[in-house]
């Protein structure tokens, strides 16, 4: 597995480029006018103006619609090789890979491809991963993937890919809930919060596919999340992590 993430790929994409790509499909001169005064329009840093000639708006309601047309060159370019299965959403991607030479070479490629289009990897997050049991997972996109072996007689000789939550999307998670019943908001009906509160977890769950959300009766109608599983621990077996919780 080549996991992946573009570096700063908002702020980065070449407006030149984008333009290109959205061109593509786009006739409408008035539509093409509005993206240009969009992108031009620039961001507000210490109070002053600053303008660029690459990037979109980080948070912005088109960025992510503006990254993928730009993006999708790589998507169609990568079709033609034979490098491995390239999976991307939005700035993550993964190549799904045979052997470590064909892994390094889908690398490689996928460097150049990126480069092509004034973007780069981002170093920290790029490596190959050996996907095989007892080995290290990866991260896609919110979620760890593993490789794991059945844990009864019968799929004792059965390995299959299990997920969880990765820690970058639960400690989000926990910092979203700190932030959403923070000493900041005391001053709040407690209705408000436990209402902010639940369309935050209504999402989590969404998001991580629980299939169950129970509505607390004497709790002012706080939802509780049931069913949600642990990573493994060192030396544990991962299957005996997981638990139901509320």
């Amino acid at each position: 597995m080549v996991e992946t993430d573009i570096a700063s790929c908002f702020e980065s994409i070449p407006h030149y480029e984008l333009i290109q790509a959205i061109e593509e499909r786009v006739c409408d001169q008035a539509i093409l006018s509005l993206v240009r005064m969009l992108l031009r329009a620039g961001v507000m840093e210490g109070g002053s103006l600053r303008r660029s000639t690459s990037g979109t708006s980080q948070g912005g309601p088109l960025s992510p619609l503006l990254c993928n047309a730009c993006l999708h060159r790589l998507d169609r370019a990568w079709q033609a090789a034979g490098h491995g299965v390239l999976v991307r959403y939005a700035d993550d991607a993964i190549v799904m890979c045979t052997t470590r030479e064909q892994a390094e070479a889908a690398l490689e490629r996928l460097t150049a491809l990126l480069a092509g289009l004034g973007l780069e990897p981002e170093a920290a997050r790029t490596r190959i991963v050996r996907l095989a049991e007892g080995e290290e997972g990866f991260d896609f996109p919110g979620f760890h993937h593993r490789l794991v072996r059945g844990w009864t007689p019968k799929s004792a000789h059965l390995t299959f890919l299990a997920r969880w939550p990765s820690r970058k999307a639960t400690q989000h998670a926990r910092d979203r809930i700190r932030e959403i019943t923070g000493r900041s908001r005391l001053l709040l009906w407690p209705e408000l919060i436990v209402e902010d509160l639940n369309r935050f977890l209504r999402g989590r769950a969404w998001g991580w596919g629980i299939k169950q959300v129970l509505l607390s009766p004497d709790h002012l109608g706080l939802i509780s999340l049931d069913g949600t599983v642990r990573p493994p621990r060192p030396f544990r077996d991962w299957r005996g992590n997981t638990e139901h919780r509320r």
